[in-house]
């Protein structure tokens, strides 16, 4: 950006706005694709790794969204954000279901 767009000096408000928040949602998908690769275990049943699976597919798609706004969003200066919507979108199911895969109940002691 420095060589092509002189640090988006002379660019319209809502141009510069765009990239700058298409910078935010990659360092978003930056960070949380490293926390879950620090945390990431297999879970033991079938239907918790089939929801990890989907959650970290989903989370690297949107991080190769992210990418591609950066590239296409901007430059129109509109606000037709359809690449990011569903980025983001895909980046909070992904968490979700990773979140959901690793709801354990918890065992209250009873003997039965």
């Amino acid at each position: 950006m420095d060589r092509y767009l002189a640090h988006l000096a002379f660019m319209p408000d809502l141009s510069r706005m765009l990239y700058r928040s298409r910078h935010i949602y990659i360092l978003l998908a930056g960070v949380l694709n490293l926390g879950l690769g620090a945390y990431f275990r297999p879970a033991g049943e079938l239907w918790r790794r089939v929801l990890q699976l989907l959650g970290s597919l989903m989370i690297v798609v949107a991080t190769i969204l992210f990418v591609l706004a950066f590239m296409y969003e901007p430059p129109g200066a509109s606000f037709r954000v359809e690449i990011s919507r569903r980025a983001i979108s895909l980046i909070l199911y992904g968490t979700f279901f990773h979140v959901v895969s690793s709801i354990r109940r918890k065992n209250r002691g009873i003997v039965g």
